[in-house]
């Protein structure tokens, strides 16, 4: 199997059977993931260094605006798409084999699991795996100790508390907290501020 038949398989949502070509071919690539992670969680890097370790990591070109304090943690890397000016904090885990997009400007705080994969609820199929997609809007901050489950959408501007468990999509400027995460509240946009002052 190549990289691209296997992102292809990954992004269409399908069971991963145990022991089947994709399962493998993700060892696979978990094997370069561990070797690349060790390398940039083992000694100081400047944060050129990081970038270009990171490009390594995901196989796709990282902008200068990224920034990270390591260490950093992933058993994939090639299925995790990070866009302009986005921070993670560190020990940020990442388990990006269903696929995991960070728009532009997103804070990961420290400790923040995100994980695409679930394993099948029958015990006879335990060892095959469910991936979905993980979207994380711009502008989006993730407190210290947060887990992101697969398939979840996390809407522009919103925030992730700490500790919270999010299972559900959150809607755009909110704020979601707990386990479940649920809404806590609403964030209110600068113009709103300025109409609720005037009226």
């Amino acid at each position: 199997m190549k990289l691209d038949e296997f992102l292809r398989e990954m992004d269409s949502g399908k069971e991963v059977i145990a022991n089947s070509p994709a399962h493998l071919y993700m060892h696979q690539l978990s094997q370069e993931a561990m070797r690349l992670t060790a390398e940039l969680n083992g000694s100081y890097h400047t944060a050129e260094e990081i970038r270009h370790l990171m490009e390594k990591i995901t196989g796709r070109p990282i902008d200068d605006s990224f920034a990270l304090f390591p260490p950093f943690y992933t058993d994939c890397g090639k299925n995790l798409k990070i866009g302009k000016k986005v921070f993670f904090n560190a020990s940020v885990k990442i388990q990006d084999q269903g696929g995991v997009t960070i728009e532009d400007g997103a804070l990961i705080g420290h400790n923040v699991v995100i994980a695409t994969l679930d394993h099948n609820l029958d015990p006879n199929r335990r060892g095959n795996m469910i991936p979905a997609p993980i979207h994380i809007g711009k502008n989006v901050w993730i407190g210290a100790n947060a887990t992101i489950c697969k398939g979840v959408t996390i809407g522009d501007g919103a925030v992730i508390a700490a500790g919270a468990v999010v299972v559900t999509n959150v809607p755009p400027n909110t704020v979601f907290g707990g386990v479940p995460a649920k809404e806590l509240k609403k964030i209110p946009q600068e113009s709103e501020e300025i109409t609720a002052k005037n009226q």
